[in-house]
Parts: structure tokens; C-alpha cells; sequence
């Protein structure tokens, strides 16, 4: 045979791939590599792309099936240069790469490490090792020589850990992780696409960052507009009772323009609001019923009470107060300049059901900003949305409708005031309501973007972070009282400490006390052997 040459056949990484993982990072994102590729390969693309960093260390866990009456059994080796091993069994005639590193054993606690493993371990260990496989699932980044159904397997046991899995893939062998996974990314428009619930146009993982914006800015619109429709209720139902206190109520127009010009016009724009422009740490709430968004929906409850209350007693307060005919003239005792005097010629039907009064009139101007005013406190733009200001369409609706309702309130029109059936307070009561209007839309605001970002998020339902877990201490049953007693107070001194509650969280805060855990190189873990005797069935730890 005569040399012609060699042909090397590269695979190189797309020029996007590393500054998306670095993202992904960033925003304390795992990611992890499924790949049909040699192990030695998987290993080398995930140190180029930054999935493993130059001081992590690799640990190649070697799994062995039963054989020849023996149990199964895993050899650990770490990964770290290219030196070859000569007495490290193969897996699978595939040469493995590893290097027996015992000066830095006692430095692993402070260096992360990375799990790696091919298909046919993979199979095995979740065969024979069920109760290692969490651990393996908490720190396992690279899986080569993964068969299509192993793909689902692993992403079925990493949701059993609690995780949310997100999972990219452009072949026919993707499809079956693909659905199984919370959220599928089909980087082609073939076979993977059939089963993704998503399909990107470009084949790369640059949709991978994007999606997750969208997706956590789409939840927390949905979360604003739960709570603002949520306010829109409670405000307008107090409105109603402290009416009916009076006998009186709403007018059927006022409940036009509050439904029609207000809420239904805010609730179309205010959801507008674009993803933010980068991917942060921090996560939005999982679920409607989570503390921070039942206090912000509760504070906004109370503080909307408060004003309106302090509006509807206060009015009554009033020197010029009487209860409301006809023939009250209440702006002309006060020579208001901003009264029309053609208001009473048309005041020629007596209102048989109570509406215009004083109280309905306040209750109504107040109320009515109140609207606005959460709209404002709920259109949260940073971290997961652009800010309210950038959603143009919202802005123009809050300022017209901020205008009209100060228009009719300052300066009264008498057909307006017909068509709502508004009735004439002095000029200085019209002040007085607007102050309370803007003390009003400065709680809720302070509350919502000050007190509640700042201080509650942070330090009462701060949950806690991928990577990042407190220590929790098993304390004994029979000191419930003092137990309680100390919880209460450590509580009110924001040092709470909270088990958490996904079961990845709780594992690695037994893996970090754990004195054995990571396994040492050459050490070998074998599975427990099921032996009979007297018809029992028993179970023998071998060492």
C-alpha cells in the first residue's frame, strides 16, 4: 500500500456557544453535556466552551455491570491531564485520560468538581446504584455515548432531584429528551421540531438565554395583571360598601368609565412591557401563591382602604357638610370661581337612588386614581422586565386618563359631571382630595418598589439560589416549645434559616458535611448483593 496522506476532521465550537454558557452562568443556570460523542471529546469541547474552568476537577466514574457471580461495582478516576494510566481498566476499549491527584484530595471542598460518565455506566448506575444516582445528578456536567433513550433517562432523573430542565437538541435521537423536558429547544426544523414545544431559526444555543427572558418576563406580566385585576376588585368592592353604609352606591355610568375608559384600557397596555435586556440571578416567584407577591397584593389592599376610608370620613368632617339635596349649594358658600352656576338647571329629576352625594363623589375621585395608581406600583420593569416608561402605549393611557379625571375634578364640567352624575364640592375640598391622591400614590409606590424589593425580597422570602445553601441543624422533638420560641425570634431578626425545599438543595448540604463524598481516585463503590436465608431476604453491604 502506498501513504496518500491523513484526513483530521475538526468539529469546532460556534463562536456564540462560550458567551452564552458564560451567561448562563452568570445567572447560576447548570448547564450539562448530552453528547453520542467519545467521552475524551465531551471532556475537551466542555473545558473549551467554559462548562468546566482549568481549576475544576473531573471525575470519571466508571460503572461495571454483574459479571461472573460479582456485583456491580464503580471505579472513580479523575480526569485532569492527558497522562495515561496503565492500570485503569477501559471503558469500552475507550482510553480514559486520568491522573491520581492525592495532594489535592483535601482541597476539593473548596474547588468544584464535575462528574463525567458514558451511556452504558449511566445505565448501571441507575440499575444498581439507585441511591447514588442523585448525588451523581447534583455535579454530573459531561455524558458521552448517550443512546436516545438514555437521554431521557437522564433528564427523568434530574427532574427527580427537583431540577427544571431545559434541553437544546437538533437530531432525531433529541426527541425523546426533548419532550420530556420542562422546556425543549429544537435547533433544527426536522425531526427535533415534531416533538420540541420550541424551534429556533438559528441552530445555535443563542435562543437558549432569550427564551428564558421572554419566559420570566411573560410570567411576571401574568403576575401584574393577576394582582391588578386582583386590587381592581377589592378597590372597587370597598368602594361599593361604604356606599351602601349610606344607601347610595355607584352610578351606572361611573361603573362605565371606571370598566371601560380605565381598567379596560390599562389592563391591554400595562402587559406590554418588553423582556429585559440580560439574563440575572435572580428568579421570579415560582407560583401565584408565594410571599412576596400575597404581600404586595395585601399591602396595596390596605393601603387603597386606608384612603379611600380617610376620604369618606373625612368629607363628612367638613364645615360646609350636609347631607346632600337638590338644592345643596355647597361651592357657592365658598364663592368657588370654578363652579358653573348652570349646574342646578339641570338638576330637574330627583335621584331616587342616592347617588349624588358628597360621599359617592369623593369615593368615586379617589378610587378612580387609585386604579391608576397600582397600575404604576405593579408595572415592575428590572430585573425581568423593561421599565414601565419604555411601554409607550401604557405611558400615553396613564397620562390621558391622569389628565381627564384631574380636569373634571379641578375644574368641573357641568355635562360630565350629568353624565356621572358628580356633585359640586368646594374648590378646597378638590385640593384636599388631591393630596390624598398623591400621598396615596407615594406609599404604594415607596411600599411596592422600596420596601418590598429591598427589604422583604431580600430578607424574609429570599429563596434560596442554585449553588448557594445554608446549613440547617436537626433539632430534637421533645424541645417543640423552645424550638418555636427561638424560630419566632431568630424570624424577627431576619436569620431565619429555611430548609429547602428541592430535594437538590437538601443534597448538597448532606454532600458538603459528607467526610467521603466526593469519592477518592481509585477507590471502588459496589452495589449491595441481596442474599436469602431462611426464606428472609437480606441485605449485605460488601466493602
Amino acid at each position: 500500500m502506498d501513504f496518500m496522506g491523513l484526513i483530521i476532521m475538526q468539529n469546532k465550537l460556534k463562536q456564540e456557544t462560550p458567551g452564552v454558557l458564560e451567561d448562563l452562568h452568570k445567572a447560576n443556570i447548570r448547564t450539562v453535556m448530552v453528547t453520542g460523542d467519545n467521552m475524551l471529546t465531551a471532556v475537551s469541547v466542555a473545558r473549551d466552551c467554559g462548562m468546566i474552568l482549568p481549576q475544576d476537577k473531573v471525575i470519571i466514574a466508571e460503572a461495571l455491570p454483574p459479571k461472573d457471580g460479582k456485583v456491580a461495582k464503580i471505579n472513580w478516576h479523575y480526569a485532569d491531564t492527558l497522562t495515561q494510566c496503565s492500570n485503569s481498566s477501559a471503558i469500552d476499549s475507550e482510553a480514559i485520560p486520568i491522573k491520581l491527584v492525592h495532594n489535592s484530595l483535601e482541597n476539593l471542598q473548596v474547588t468544584r468538581y464535575h462528574f463525567a460518565m458514558n451511556g452504558k455506566s449511566f445505565s448501571v448506575i441507575l440499575e444498581h446504584f439507585q441511591d447514588l444516582a442523585p448525588k451523581l445528578m447534583l455535579h454530573g456536567t459531561v455524558f458521552a455515548r448517550m443512546a436516545p433513550d438514555q437521554k431521557t433517562q437522564l433528564i427523568e432523573a434530574l427532574q427527580n432531584v427537583d431540577y427544571f430542565v431545559g434541553m437544546c437538541g437538533d437530531g432525531a435521537n433529541d426527541c425523546g429528551a426533548l419532550k420530556r423536558a420542562h422546556g425543549g429547544i429544537s435547533l433544527s426544523e426536522l425531526e427535533a421540531s415534531v416533538a420540541s414545544p420550541f424551534t429556533s431559526k438559528t441552530p445555535s444555543i443563542s435562543c437558549v438565554p432569550n427564551l428564558i427572558r421572554e419566559g420570566r418576563a411573560a410570567l411576571m406580566t401574568s403576575f401584574c395583571v393577576f394582582k391588578f385585576m386582583a386590587l381592581y376588585s377589592i378597590i372597587q368592592y370597598f368602594s361599593v360598601t361604604l356606599l351602601y353604609s349610606i344607601l347610595s352606591n355607584l352610578g351606572d355610568f361611573q361603573f362605565l368609565f371606571i370598566d371601560l375608559a380605565i381598567i379596560l384600557v390599562v389592563v391591554f397596555t400595562m402587559s406590554l412591557n418588553p423582556a429585559w435586556k440580560e439574563l440575572v440571578a435572580q428568579r421570579p416567584p415560582s407560583g401565584l401563591i408565594s410571599g412576596a407577591l400575597l404581600f404586595s397584593v395585601l399591602s396595596q389592599i390596605i393601603i387603597c382602604i386606608g384612603f379611600q376610608s380617610l376620604g369618606f370620613f373625612w368629607v363628612k368632617q367638613q364645615s360646609w357638610y350636609e347631607v346632600w339635596h337638590p338644592q345643596s349649594d355647597a361651592c357657592n358658600t365658598t364663592r368657588s370661581l370654578y363652579w358653573n352656576s348652570s349646574y342646578l338647571d339641570n338638576e330637574t329629576k330627583p335621584d331616587t337612588h342616592n347617588i349624588q352625594n358628597y360621599e359617592n363623589t369623593t369615593v368615586f375621585f379617589i378610587s378612580s386614581f387609585q386604579y391608576l395608581i397600582v397600575a404604576i406600583a405593579f408595572s415592575k420593569g428590572k430585573p425581568f422586565r423593561q421599565p414601565c416608561y419604555k411601554n409607550y402605549f401604557f405611558v400615553v393611557s396613564v397620562i390621558i386618563l391622569y389628565v381627564f379625571i384631574l380636569l373634571i375634578m379641578l375644574h368641573p364640567v357641568a355635562s360630565i359631571d350629568q353624565v356621572l352624575q358628580i356633585v359640586c364640592v368646594p374648590y378646597q375640598w378638590r385640593i384636599t382630595m388631591l393630596m390624598i391622591v398623591l400621598v396615596n400614590a407615594l406609599v404604594s409606590i415607596m411600599v411596592e418598589n422600596f420596601f418590598l424589593d429591598m427589604v422583604l425580597w431580600k430578607v424574609v422570602f429570599n429563596r434560596d439560589k442554585q449553588g448557594e445553601y445554608r446549613f440547617t441543624t436537626t433539632q430534637p422533638p421533645q424541645a417543640s416549645v423552645d424550638r418555636w420560641g427561638k424560630c419566632c425570634l431568630s424570624w424577627a431578626l431576619g436569620c431565619r434559616k429555611k430548609i429547602p425545599k428541592a430535594k437538590y438543595m437538601y443534597l448538597a448540604q448532606e454532600l458538603l458535611v459528607d467526610p467521603e463524598w466526593p469519592p477518592k481516585p481509585q477507590t471502588t463503590t459496589e452495589a449491595k448483593a441481596l442474599v436469602k436465608e431462611n426464606g428472609s431476604c437480606q441485605i449485605i453491604t460488601i466493602t
